[in-house]
């Protein structure tokens, strides 16, 4: 479809602009309310065991409750995206943050495995929601040179949730007997963010000129320009096209179809593969951990500091992802992660020696989140604006599912083969996405958001490292 050109004129001045402090604004927004979304999230792995002992939960009963927030997730996803491109990305956040802190209140007063599933669902609903806006928000926002960078930045400020919630879970689940309440209860901390959400993120221009609201999007990016210290053009707006897709004031649908039929479904079908594959390994791998090393006979106190320990490497991956990010072809980058990830889960089915575990689980942990944000901007830049929050949420989304029945997957898994053959299918998982990517992918790294998606899919071609 071609791309509109007050659209095209209006990424062109976004692309232009130096980083300045409304980019960095917009990143502490995003990135902290999405850190304790995490907290929240990832708090159950470090909960699991004391509440199996407190509530008589089975491992099965376990599974349920780790898989069924996949439904919320995935609803989450599919919900936010299509009303992220429907009524506009700022308001979709807010009702979702909105709801996810409604429902962190029900995580801590929960009496019963039923009351916490139910609670997680509704939790997973509004943190998933909120975290596929705020990928496609910072993708439309920021320079393209700078586009990855800047999404690492924001992984690597929210993956601190996974080490609060594992050291909050080594410190206060062992002392209280509702301890493991205290630590749901930190991701009520997200207010603070949302507010900041409410206070600095402003709608997306290129959303609102897919709207035909182009003297809202042109205002918009005048004083983005004001605030990067560049003057803007005399005349904002661009002339009017003869080649736009939406004619002005006539708002385009996003439709759901239009992800698997026509130009885009290739690149639907890659970003699904690469979320489903690395989103199934990475949340196994942080979800099952504690609960099999407990099952291998380390007690709760060494599984609960050696889970931290693992957590605590999160943050550092997506660091390390920083200069690499913008540098190289994210789908060739994402192809040796993939490998590496592959050979250390391996390594870690072989070993039970803590010291053993403990770095080699580091390293895991590492390469998982250095993963992380390739693949959130990816999936991001490869649809165009209309379905652009559609199309990566789904694909998210669909991964959901399949983690709906990953546990209990997992936990077959482990009665039948053991512990080491959890780890070579993880191992397995880990090495697709990028095989997938540098085979069917497009090239985006560096590119316009508007020159990516002009026709379609890009073309793979062999282009410089270099953007």
């Amino acid at each position: 479809m071609a791309v509109t050109l007050h659209t095209a004129a209006l990424g062109t001045r976004l692309d232009r602009l130096p980083l300045s402090r409304f980019h960095r604004r917009l990143v502490v927004a995003l990135a902290g309310m999405i850190l304790f979304e995490w907290v929240e999230t990832y708090a159950f792995a470090f909960v699991a065991p004391v509440l199996r002992e407190q509530w008589d939960m089975s491992l099965s009963t376990v599974a349920v409750v780790a898989g069924v927030g996949q439904i919320g997730a995935f609803a989450g996803g599919v919900l936010a995206g299509y009303l992220a491109d429907r009524v506009g990305r700022r308001r979709t956040m807010l009702a979702c943050v909105t709801l996810y802190c409604v429902a962190t209140v029900g995580c801590v007063l929960v009496q019963n495995p039923w009351q916490l599933i139910a609670a997680r669902t509704a939790t997973h609903l509004g943190a998933q929601g909120m975290a596929v806006v705020a990928i496609v928000v910072l993708t439309e926002f920021v320079p393209a040179a700078a586009r990855g960078r800047l999404q690492t930045y924001k992984v690597a400020i929210g993956s601190l949730g996974i080490p609060i919630a594992a050291w909050a879970g080594y410190f206060l689940v062992p002392q209280w007997t509702w301890g493991w309440r205290l630590v749901f209860g930190l991701g009520l901390f997200g207010v603070v963010f949302a507010w900041l959400i409410h206070r600095w993120v402003p709608e997306s221009p290129r959303w609102l000129a897919t709207q035909g609201r182009l003297a809202e999007a042109d205002a918009i990016v005048r004083r983005i320009e004001v605030q990067c210290g560049i003057q803007p053009p005399d005349d904002g707006l661009p002339a009017p096209a003869t080649t736009t897709s939406v004619p002005a004031g006539i708002p385009d649908r996003p439709r759901i179809s239009a992800l698997w039929t026509g130009a885009h479904r290739r690149n639907f079908l890659v970003v699904t593969t690469m979320w489903v594959t690395g989103l199934l390994a990475y949340s196994a791998f942080n979800t099952w951990t504690p609960t099999l090393l407990a099952e291998t006979g380390l007690d709760l106190d060494d599984t609960l500091l050696l889970s931290a320990a693992l957590a605590t490497a999160a943050p550092l991956g997506a660091l390390v992802a920083v200069p690499l990010i913008d540098r190289w072809d994210r789908r060739r980058t994402q192809l040796v992660l993939g490998a590496l990830s592959a050979t250390a889960l391996l390594l870690f089915a072989l070993v039970r020696a803590p010291a053993a575990v403990l770095v080699l689980g580091c390293l895991v942990s590492l390469l998982f989140q250095m993963a992380v944000p390739f693949l959130q901007v990816y999936s991001a830049e490869i649809f165009p604006t209309r379905i652009r929050a559609l199309g990566s949420g789904t694909a998210n989304a669909l991964s959901r599912i399949f983690n709906f029945a990953a546990p209990l997957l997992v936990a077959a898994i482990y009665t039948g083969a053991g512990y080491t053959a959890v780890f070579v299918l993880l191992a397995a998982l880990s090495a697709t996405g990028g095989l997938v990517a540098i085979r069917f992918g497009p090239r985006t790294t560096g590119v316009s958001l508007e020159a990516t998606t002009a026709s379609g899919p890009v073309p793979t071609r062999k282009e410089p490292d270099t953007p």
